[in-house]
């Protein structure tokens, strides 16, 4: 009877988030992260098909928590400058949270069209907790493109 791994996808990824910081991007292998986990490899490509679909996962993951941040602030905020503040400060976390992704070269090329390809997804998201102090959807989406857009200027908010 084959072995039974509990929360296994949660193991994968908290696995491969581990080898990404220690050993980096490049020597971290589908094979790697089946061994550290205790786990076969065909058995980690049932749950993923690619290193790369594992990383943009990694990824995904940590963006929920961030979101449930900027939800928790906007929830209980007045003002659209606390909320675009934590929105903007959240995206900054983020993008020094996962440097060991963002700054390999190797790796950034491999997530990036992963991340173009969700960038309207994302700019929704952020979009969510504006809408309540702009006049329309669109303005709200607006300021998300732009905060987006504002982060990888590597601007501080203050500015």
């Amino acid at each position: 009877m084959p072995k039974v791994i509990k929360k296994l996808r949660e193991k994968i990824l908290a696995e491969a988030d581990r080898q990404m910081r220690e050993v980096g991007y490049g020597a971290m292998t589908i094979q790697s992260i089946a061994k550290g986990c205790g786990a076969g490899v065909g058995t980690v490509y049932n749950y993923f098909a690619s290193k790369d679909e594992i990383v943009i996962a990694c990824i995904a993951a940590a963006w929920m928590k961030r979101m449930d941040v900027i939800r928790a602030v906007s929830q209980y905020s007045q003002t659209s400058d606390a909320v675009i503040r934590c929105i903007y400060a959240q995206i900054q976390m983020f993008g020094e949270e996962h440097a060991y992704i963002f700054k390999n070269p190797t790796a950034a090329n491999s997530v990036d069209g992963a991340i173009f390809r969700y960038i309207w997804f994302l700019s929704s998201q952020l979009a969510e907790p504006l809408r309540k102090f702009c006049k329309s959807d669109t303005e709200a989406q607006l300021i998300a493109e732009a905060l987006l857009a504002w982060i990888r200027t590597g601007k501080s908010c203050g500015e």
